[in-house]
């Protein structure tokens, strides 16, 4: 059987349960930080990182790649080369909070005389504020794979408090949309497991 390894708060994970909704699969939620399950993790992924599916024998890694081996296996649609620009603008804003929140959980002060903070505060803003003008201009109008990491990512910054979206409507209500969703709810990283 298929195994999705990953948390129930990480976006990149949450957009693969939320494509898989509908096929039968094992989700394996870790802690990735310490103890068995870092081990675990450290002993089938080299990079470190969730998500990674394991299927055949094979584990595979990072959900970009995971995404295109299951559109592979299922049989599923490649994405267009604009579908793959919208991804990358999705992945680069998540890595940008991601490294954001990291830095803040180890307690080193956001300070944007530093170019670290600038360059990922910038690129964030960049990025969302394009993203609002996309979902304005109806870019995201269905719910595929690119809607969906698009979800992901607005649910995910809101969740986390990780940066202020209050400026960025469409954003917000493309989120609302689809908040009641089955997937969406189940998969909703406020709710205890």
């Amino acid at each position: 059987m298929l195994k999705l390894y990953g948390s129930t708060t990480s976006p990149f994970v949450r957009r693969l349960r939320l494509w898989l909704a509908n096929v039968e699969h094992e989700f394996i939620n870790m802690q990735i930080f310490s103890g068995p399950d870092r081990e675990l993790l450290a002993s089938m992924n080299p990079t470190l990182k969730i998500p990674m599916i394991e299927d055949d024998g094979k584990v595979i890694y990072d959900s970009r790649v995971i995404f295109r081996y299951l559109s592979d296996k299922f049989s599923e649609k490649a994405l267009s080369w604009q579908q793959e620009n919208l991804l990358t603008l999705i992945d680069s804003a998540n890595d940008s909070l991601v490294q954001s929140l990291i830095l803040k959980r180890s307690d080193i002060e956001e300070d944007n005389s530093k170019l670290i903070f600038r360059l990922q505060n910038e690129r964030v803003q960049t990025i969302l504020e394009h993203l609002n003008r996309l979902v304005e201009e109806g870019e995201f109008s269905n719910w595929h794979y690119p809607e969906i990491c698009l979800y992901c990512l607005v649910d995910w910054i809101e969740f986390r408090e990780l940066h202020d979206l209050s400026a960025m409507p469409a954003l917000l209500e493309f989120q609302a949309r689809h908040n009641d969703r089955i997937e969406v709810t189940t998969t909703n990283p406020r709710n205890p497991d």
